[in-house]
């Protein structure tokens, strides 16, 4: 099929087609390919480095952070599987907003995506070259963010099977260490390391476990929220995913329980090892505060390693995120919202020219390590933020459509269903619109929200300008078809 020729993959969803064409993908990726791919999203930067900046808002009532965004984190898995399953397209929740929605919801969701995913490339890559300084601080970030680069890049040329085989091996090595940490700290909090008295003491000293009251524990949710920001993976990969009406749901639950434990585990454990106003810094973010909880605990070596886990964390995530934006750009391509280069597929089933457009990021990131590397992390990390928070309110918005056109008998068949429909999907979109609001009071996020709303100003406008474009030529396409 020409491209001129294609058909629109949002435009064909309906409740009773479950399952559409991949669009010239191919369908190599396995449940435990999916789940690594999903951890490998969601466990990065977020934990490993943004965690020193919500400990400085809330202390260690950060915890209490983290259990409020598994809640919301829950909410969205659900709303995910569901639709996910009935429409396993490569245009993911972009297609199910087009067709739920309207077509601006479906174009403005998937381009602002494709765009924070971007983004995020260049705060991960960043954070890479922040570890590197641990063992080189002699050698600029630039050129760690380079090198870091190209070789992500040409990994995800690869076949999506093959790609999905690294980053689950990837992926698995913070996983490991994640466990790993966890039982370590445990040891040192309640072995002969540190003594359950100390750990106690550094959650209710220096100035108790809500030092900044729960104003603060609401402040740290801005940034919390993200970390779980990468359960939409698994929508997004449903158009490669192999049987995606049972590797998609058991995929999903299994990424957010391990989300859950870890992060909950893992936050409680270091704010535990040493205390919180020791493991932030006012002047910027320069290093990982897992790294600097086993410095504090003198642990010989440990610090060196935790290091080498944060830096593949920010790899893995780098990966997952080159992998996400150009699937995004790809399906824009293919729908003829952008240019029709960027719906190309490689004979690998690779789309190889959207990965080469989500390289921007990268190179935004290169300009920052060069001219701003105290606080080129924060500044790339908080942009992203509320494009993110955008994405989810649309996925949302597009579920409460969604179960008012899919007939109830369908729903029941579904292996996962979010009860109590609508009180949580009117939840969660009532607290992902406070949380908005909420950056213009947190340092550093002020500017996200105003940042995105010129995005979307500009995304809008370029919207309108190819409309009369897409549907005239959609109008010829449609008359020369045979009969």
């Amino acid at each position: 099929m020409t491209d001129q020729s294609r058909p629109s993959t949002a435009a064909s969803l309906t409740p009773q087609t479950p399952i559409a064409a991949s669009e010239g993908l191919h369908r190599g990726l396995t449940q435990r390919q999916l789940t690594m791919m999903a951890i490998g999203g969601a466990i990065g930067v977020g934990l490993f480095l943004g965690s020193g900046f919500t400990i400085r808002l809330a202390g260690p009532a950060v915890i209490l952070s983290y259990l409020l965004g598994a809640g919301i984190a829950l909410i969205m898995s659900y709303v995910l599987a569901e639709m996910a399953v009935v429409h396993p397209v490569a245009g993911a929740f972009g297609a199910y907003a087009e067709a739920y929605l309207n077509p601006w919801a479906g174009f403005s969701v998937r381009a602002t995506y494709g765009v924070a995913q971007i983004i995020a490339i260049g705060a991960e890559v960043t954070a890479a070259g922040i570890y590197m300084s641990y063992w080189f601080p002699s050698v600029p970030q630039w050129i760690w963010v380079v090198l870091v680069s190209a070789a992500l890049v040409a990994l995800n040329s690869m076949q999506v099977n093959r790609l999905g085989e690294f980053e689950y091996w990837f992926a698995m090595i913070k996983v490991v260490a994640i466990i790993s940490f966890i039982a370590v700290g445990l040891f040192l909090i309640f072995g002969r390391g540190l003594h359950g008295s100390t750990a106690w003491a550094n959650l209710t000293q220096h100035g108790g476990f809500l030092p900044a009251g729960w104003k603060g524990v609401w402040l740290s949710l801005t940034i919390t929220i993200t970390s779980y920001m990468g359960v939409e993976v698994i929508a997004v990969t449903a158009g490669e995913a192999e049987s995606p009406e049972a590797t998609i749901p058991r995929a999903l639950q299994s990424i957010v329980w391990r989300l859950i434990l870890f992060y909950v585990l893992a936050i409680a454990i270091m704010v535990a090892m040493a205390p919180w106003n020791q493991s932030t810094s006012a002047s910027g973010i320069s290093g990982s505060p897992f790294v600097l909880a086993f410095s504090a605990a003198h642990v010989p070596f440990a610090a060196a390693i935790m290091n080498f886990v944060v830096l593949t964390a920010a790899l893995s995530s780098v990966n997952t995120d080159l992998y996400l934006s150009t699937r995004m750009l790809f399906s824009l391509g293919r729908e003829g919202y952008f240019p029709d280069w960027m719906g190309k597929v490689s004979r690998k089933g690779v789309p190889h020219r959207a990965l080469l457009a989500s390289t921007a990021g990268i190179i935004a990131a290169i300009l920052l390590a060069i001219f701003a590397p105290r606080n080129a992390f924060l500044m790339l990390y908080g942009t992203a933020i509320a494009g993110m928070l955008f994405v989810w309110l649309v996925i949302l918005a597009s579920h409460l459509r969604f179960r008012n056109a899919v007939a109830r008998e369908r729903l029941l068949s579904l292996p996962m269903r979010l009860p109590a429909h609508p009180f949580f999907t009117v939840a969660g979109i009532a607290l992902l619109v406070a949380i908005s609001m909420t950056t213009f009071f947190v340092d550093g996020l002020r500017w996200s929200v105003p940042a995105f709303s010129v995005f979307l100003g500009l995304i809008t406008l370029l919207y309108f300008r190819n409309r009369k474009t897409k549907v005239a030529g959609e109008f010829s396409v449609s008359h020369a078809q045979p009969e």
